[in-house]
């Protein structure tokens, strides 16, 4: 069964860093544009952040930028989510998401077919 996989998430004070990352068992990884939501306790999910199938384009909310970053490595077929200067806010089960392009709507979860089952980020103060 083809499936995305989130591995890094746990615990860390405020201040620090994580890195995330999303292994797909498909096939066609290198074709697929790649996204990161997010979901907190009570709240809708969110996007975080996407990159292209190339890795030139990358896409990132608002709240996340400048310290957050998505990459990719085709080779491993897996996306990458740097998170930097982390803060409670940031609390959430992050999820990777995948598509065959980033369209006008890549902030919203109704433009990506598949999706990983989330991995536990909890950011204390």
């Amino acid at each position: 069964q083809v499936r995305l996989q989130e591995f890094g998430g746990q615990l860390v004070q405020a201040g620090g860093s994580l890195r995330l990352s999303c292994v797909d068992s498909g096939r066609t990884f290198s074709r697929n544009a790649m996204g990161w939501f997010r979901q907190a306790p009570g709240k809708e999910r969110e996007f975080v952040a996407a990159i292209s199938w190339t890795g030139s384009n990358t896409y990132y909310a608002d709240s996340v930028k400048g310290r957050f970053t998505i990459s990719r490595d085709n080779a491993k077929k897996t996306v990458y989510l740097q998170m930097n200067n982390l803060t409670p806010d940031d609390t959430a089960v992050y999820y990777c998401a995948a598509d065959r392009s980033i369209g006008s709507y890549h902030y919203t979860t109704a433009a990506w077919t598949r999706w990983g089952q989330g991995t536990q980020v909890t950011v204390s103060s």
